[in-house]
């Protein structure tokens, strides 16, 4: 019988949102100033393995929801003593609104959100118009958020929602930056995506930049 792997927690590198209050000193928390990138739904954390190995010059925070995943992703990224990233286990709206200090994020990588499919449930859609303009909000003058997505009608909503700070100039629409992991006819090089690209499905990207 083969052995079950061993997962293990990693302290230093774990954010306990319970001890969190108010706007989050990152510097404090990574022992140093630095461009400070997070990603929402982390998954595995194949994404911030990559990404924080090939940038040491900058900061990673994940944020992932699914307990499962969330504890796999600390054992993987604590194994590999990655010592510029840190992952919490939240909500990723609440985070934005109460521990993101204004202008301190360089980038948002969201990368197939849950798209809540059901009508009755797009209300629970993490790309809105209330969670932008927190991202906004957050976001250094310069600072890029990159949106990726395998579900139609959740892109259209994106477009929706980014059109309207496009308008305003509160954004602008750039190209999308492909992930440093993303192998050939990837764009962000996640589980997800890898998988979505095998069944066929229609990978959507969008980024915009903060004037």
């Amino acid at each position: 019988m083969a052995k079950k792997r061993i997962i293990n927690e990693y302290p230093e590198i774990s954010l306990d949102p319970a001890a969190l209050e108010g706007h989050v000193d990152f510097e404090a928390i990574f022992g140093r100033k630095a461009p400070l990138h997070i990603e929402v739904g982390s998954g595995k954390g194949t994404f911030l393995v990559s990404e924080t190995r090939v940038h040491p010059e900058n900061n990673y925070l994940g944020i992932e929801w699914a307990n499962r995943y969330y504890k796999l992703a600390v054992d993987r990224l604590g194994r590999w003593e990655i010592e510029n990233v840190r992952i919490i286990r939240t909500d990723a709206a609440f985070f934005f609104a109460e521990h993101l200090p204004d202008n301190s994020v360089s980038w948002f990588h969201i990368y197939f959100p849950d798209p809540w499919p059901k009508a009755r449930h797009n209300k629970r859609r993490l790309i809105c118009t209330e969670n932008v303009q927190q991202i906004i909000r957050s976001l250094q003058p310069g600072g890029v958020l990159n949106l990726a997505t395998d579900h139609a009608d959740y892109f259209e909503q994106m477009e929706e929602v980014l059109s309207i700070e496009f308008e305003k100039a509160t954004l602008l629409q750039i190209p999308f930056t492909r992930a440093s992991g993303a192998k050939e006819g990837e764009t962000v090089g996640t589980n997800f995506e890898r998988k979505y690209i095998v069944e066929g499905r229609k990978i959507n990207t969008i980024a915009a930049k903060k004037p």
